[in-house]
């Protein structure tokens, strides 16, 4: 097992987005690897209380993955028991399984039984993305992006044009729709500040190659003349223009001929700097496999969690992308898109 990164963070470190901080940290192993962070420890509480009573949850695994099961598991209202091969479970109940290929094979026989029997035996990490809607990336390994069906998605051609073939005509009617507020939005920005109307900045795409994204200019002019920042909640280098912009999202509007040009899709995984991307990857398991999909000029993440402005916030988003990436369809980006709406319309944006 691999254990926590062993992390030495200031709080400055993580709330500065100062990308000089130095992280420092060691790998724990053993003899099976599994990636995981202690990050979100630092954000959730564990259900101990009355007000969250705890459910025991049946989980098959081998030993060497009790201890970091049962120490993700406190962040959920679950109660662990593991390996338990007493009697036959209930048709209505539920047992899950992790890293099946290592279990016992009088235990695995035992799930074969209960499926027989009706019961429904499951993934762990399957039954935390649907009672969670993210997914536990503390949990994941090799086999989780090997497994055929779990990502089918990305092998569909179809689905995949199909999708390429609304993001243009999505966009297109978009810049239409939206040019009387760019033109706006434009006039504004020369009122008040000098400078270039747009700002064009590399990102990393599909498949890790580099583009040039284009937003409407927020922040005053070298605003990052101390080198790379995270860009922050009522951050200082933005104008008054800019922090408008910013929180209704028209600063992104022009991202719409990203869209056009293929580089970027209307739904997935925000589109980073491949300095923070350097940066994250050390940190948060599997974070580079954000970009076997195109990067979205929305997605699940930024409406289930809109701000991010540290390492903790990056791995927030990463679960929520990790979920869509897997699950994507028609009508989850059309649940997105809705969602969008009602985060630029409450000027809930960053």
């Amino acid at each position: 097992m691999k254990d926590f990164f062993l992390k030495k963070y200031s709080m400055n470190d993580l709330t500065s987005g100062n990308i000089s901080a130095i992280v420092e940290y060691t790998l724990v192993e053993d003899s099976i690897k599994y990636p995981t962070s202690p990050l979100l420890d630092k954000t959730q509480v564990p259900f101990s209380t009355p007000d969250f009573p705890l459910t025991p949850i049946y989980i098959f695994c081998p030993e060497s993955s009790i201890t970091l099961i049962t120490e993700v598991l406190k962040k959920y209202p679950y109660v662990p028991h593991f390996n338990k091969c007493e009697q036959l479970f209930k048709r209505q109940e539920t047992i899950t399984y992790y890293n099946a290929a290592y279990i016992d094979d009088s235990e695995r026989e035992f799930l074969v039984k209960n499926i027989e029997y009706g019961v429904n035996v499951m993934p762990l990490v399957d039954f935390l993305e649907s009672k969670n809607r993210y997914t536990e990336v503390s949990l994941l390994n090799g086999d989780y992006f090997l497994n055929k069906e779990a990502f089918s998605v990305l092998r569909n051609r179809t689905k995949i044009a199909t999708k390429r073939f609304f993001d243009i005509i999505y966009a297109t009617q978009l810049l239409v729709l939206l040019s009387p507020v760019m033109l706006i939005t434009a006039i504004a920005i020369k009122l008040e500040s000098k400078g270039s109307l747009f700002y064009r900045q590399k990102r990393l795409g599909l498949y890790n190659i580099e583009f040039e994204v284009i937003k409407f200019r927020s922040m005053t002019a070298n605003a990052e003349a101390n080198g790379a920042q995270w860009a922050q909640k009522n951050d200082p280098r933005a104008t008054k223009v800019g922090n408008f912009i910013r929180k209704t999202r028209i600063d992104e509007i022009p991202q719409l001929f990203n869209i056009i040009r293929g580089e970027m899709s209307l739904i997935g995984p925000r589109p980073e700097r491949a300095v923070f991307i350097e940066m994250l990857k050390t940190a948060i398991p599997y974070y580079e496999f954000r970009h076997v999909i195109k990067p979205g000029l929305t997605g699940w993440a930024q409406v289930k969690y809109p701000y991010g402005a540290s390492i903790e916030d990056g791995m927030w988003k990463h679960m929520y992308d990790m979920y869509y990436i897997k699950h994507q369809s028609f009508w989850f980006d059309f649940k997105i898109i809705l969602s969008t709406i009602r985060v630029v319309l409450a000027g809930l944006g960053r």
